[in-house]
């Protein structure tokens, strides 16, 4: 309800300035926000399937499967999440909770539920234009996987040095240059194509796998279903991971530079955001799966409240540029509570629903509706127009529309001069309701309180907007009369 509420107030005001809002083909990526659910640690839905489950251990299933993601499904919505990215599903050696120690592709891992839950989930997700994206592992199965004691299948694994993240110490690496191995997991891919109504697939590690091999999957995939979504996790960082994009069908991959550039510049007051704009600019301004929470590490909430800094002002301003700048906004699990955790272990436990802060679940609300509100914030041209210690004003440009967006990360109010704009408009902000009219000498001051950010549209300066005064005082005087009518007619009746 407060969504629909918060698109309206956008109509209204896209009213008052009489803007045309283009709309505009682009990559289809860039129009969804995206929810990475590590099932195990997500909600318990079904506690029928806990014979397992040892929340004291690190280590064991928590608890968390499919029927605990339906029912959060209103809340996901809520937010503005168009796809939900599950972790793999497949059956697991023991405490497989993280999906990555496969036993076998054409099963799910019992501790989540069924073949039918997972139905239910697509089902009811669709019915809420919620797509659901299923992690996909071809790197590796688990140490106990039948395949290993077939002699015959002797040339499908090799060995590997990597034992980062632990839970790669289970695990044998696939040979995915064996032709075999390939046909087998596209056999495995078309299976989950055919049974269930998935949307697409996120490829674990896709660095660590052979371009070759990536090529052929991902043009299979795109031949099955030419609207299927292909996305691509990242294991290491390397400013040089766009080129995984030349030459397969993969839509985005994880961009890890500027996980790593966001998260330390608004876990403290005062950092230089135009620094954020600058590593996208040396990557090759590539942008991808933008995202500011990581299951491996440290949490974004922990870190910044370490350095003592309040949580709804560090998140505002962190989503405001993820869900503004070029690239797709994604959420870890419990981002919008928000959650807490210094180490992996503690920032894979179970989503704490219970706790939350309802003002900043307001703001993931009103932050994704204007994102798919205007879609200039999704395909649009992305320039730094100015800045002035820590706070930058960028822009975004598709065809005749232009928005402006400004955050200040400092400690102190601050101000920056825009010019270039047409004389006798006006900048109308979106969420800190904030107005700009023109200056004597042309330019337009954008000027934001400490640790604040707005979002603007340009329209004319329409100065007092009688039209509109007038418009929303007859909606009050009718539901005044209504009010009253329904008054009389109830004393009537008694």
């Amino acid at each position: 309800m407060k969504r629909i509420l918060f698109v309206v107030i956008i109509g209204l005001c896209l009213f008052i300035n009489n803007e045309n809002v283009v709309f505009a083909e682009g990559q289809p990526i860039h129009e969804e926000i995206i929810y990475n659910i590590l099932i195990d640690r997500y909600n318990n839905g079904d506690f029928q399937r806990d014979g397992q489950v040892d929340i004291d251990n690190p280590t064991s299933y928590h608890g968390g499967d499919l029927q605990g993601i339906i029912a959060k499904l209103d809340d996901l919505e809520e937010i503005g999440v168009t796809i939900i990215s599950l972790s793999p599903i497949m059956e697991n050696a023991e405490n497989g909770f993280h999906g990555y120690w496969i036993e076998d592709f054409y099963s799910i891992e019992e501790q989540f539920g069924t073949m039918d839950d997972l139905h239910q989930l697509i089902n009811e997700a669709h019915d809420r234009d919620i797509k659901v994206v299923l992690e996909f592992v071809t790197n590796f199965v688990a140490s106990s996987h039948p395949i290993l004691e077939d002699p015959e299948k002797a040339d499908w694994i090799v060995e590997s040095s990597e034992t980062s993240p632990e839970w790669m110490g289970n695990v044998d690496k696939l040979n995915l240059e064996n032709p075999e191995v390939t046909a087998y997991l596209m056999e495995v891919a078309e299976y989950w194509m055919e049974e269930t109504d998935l949307d697409g697939f996120r490829l674990q590690a896709v660095d660590q796998v052979p371009t070759d091999f990536v090529e052929q999957f991902t043009t299979r995939i795109k031949e099955l279903q030419p609207d299927f979504y292909i996305l691509g996790d990242i294991l290491e960082t390397d400013d040089n991971n766009g080129e995984l994009i030349s030459g397969t069908k993969l839509e985005a991959i994880e961009n890890k530079t500027l996980y790593h550039s966001m998260s330390d510049v608004f876990a403290k007051p005062d950092q230089s955001v135009e620094a954020i704009y600058n590593a996208w600019k040396n990557s090759g301004k590539q942008d991808g799966l933008l995202y500011i929470d990581d299951f491996y590490g440290e949490r974004f909430t922990q870190k910044f409240a370490d350095n003592g800094r309040n949580a709804l002002t560090a998140w505002t301003l962190a989503l405001t540029y993820m869900y503004t700048s070029p690239g797709t906004p994604t959420l870890l699990q419990g981002t919008e509570l928000p959650m807490y955790g210094g180490s992996a272990e503690e920032s894979q436990r179970l989503v704490p629903f219970n706790s939350g802060d309802s003002e900043l679940k307001e703001f993931h609300n009103r932050i994704s509706s204007l994102r798919s509100q205007f879609p200039v914030l999704q395909h649009g041209d992305f320039a730094l127009v100015g800045s002035s210690d820590s706070m930058s004003v960028f822009k975004r440009t598709l065809g005749d529309e232009t928005m402006y967006i400004a955050i200040n990360n400092g400690s102190e109010s601050a101000y920056v001069d825009i010019d270039g704009i047409d004389s006798g408009m006006q900048l109308t902000g979106y969420l800190g309701d904030n107005l700009v009219r023109e200056n004597e000498n042309g330019t337009y001051r954008v000027g934001l309180a400490r640790e604040t950010a707005e979002v603007y549209s340009i329209g004319p300066d329409t100065g007092i907007n009688w039209s509109f005064i007038g418009f929303v005082g007859g909606i009050f005087l009718l539901f005044v009369v209504g009010v009253i009518y329904l008054s009389r007619k109830a004393k009537k009746s008694e």
